[in-house]
């Protein structure tokens, strides 16, 4: 049992040998590799790559790694394309906090996106509705117009009417007006007659042989 104990224990103490051994070795790594601190630094390390395609692998680990992009004038601004806006950050990826404020702005964008899109179909239906009006008063207009063309039958004047109706035969003891055409007609055809037998005489007979 003594010899198990005492196993273990050196195992332990060469595990924690090897342990101190390697650390000093990988702080100089560390040191003399230093990782970037933000999006252009690991861009400028990325220009150095070999190839161009190990260039373009580096600049899209850049792009996962880092968020914000540097400031003229100090400080870091993020882009976010869904909003299509910047926003002042403090480090080279946003805190939680400034997070948190993001995506409170971009609830508050598809919000107002969604009332301009209700104010814009309104729009577009209240003039559909307008032009289909129109469309109805300007058939109704053009309905009226073809009646108005259509030639209607006159109607004959009653004086005609009149005149046409005295020019018929009276029956005979039957009443009239004086002075009317009904009455002077019979005499005038009278009159007529008589000059028409004035002027025309009647032939004589022959005279007959014996």
């Amino acid at each position: 049992m003594s010899d198990v104990v005492a196993s273990c224990r050196a195992a332990l103490v060469l595990a924690a040998a090897g342990f101190f051994l390697l650390a000093p070795s990988h702080a100089h790594a560390q040191w003399w590799k230093r990782a970037p601190v933000d999006f252009e630094a690991c861009a400028d390390a990325a220009e150095k790559a070999a190839t161009k395609t190990e260039k373009t692998s580096a600049l899209a680990d850049c792009n996962a790694k880092f968020a914000g992009r540097r400031k003229a004038g100090g400080g870091y601004s993020y882009y976010d394309f869904l909003q299509d806006r910047s926003f002042d950050i403090a480090g080279p990826n946003p805190t939680p906090d400034e997070q948190k404020k993001i995506d409170q702005s971009y609830t508050a964008y598809l919000a107002t996106q969604r009332r301009s899109n209700e104010a814009a179909q309104a729009t577009a239906r209240q003039q559909r509705e307008q032009q289909e009006q129109q469309a109805q008063q300007l058939q109704q207009v053009a309905l009226r117009t073809e009646v108005e063309r259509v030639p209607v039958p006159v109607e004959r004047p009653k004086v005609q009417q009149a005149a046409i109706g005295d020019a018929r035969p009276r029956p005979k003891g039957a009443p009239c007006t004086k002075g009317s055409f009904s009455c002077e007609w019979p005499r005038l055809s009278d009159g007529l007659n008589d000059l028409k037998k004035l002027f025309s005489p009647t032939p004589s007979k022959p005279a007959k042989k014996g």
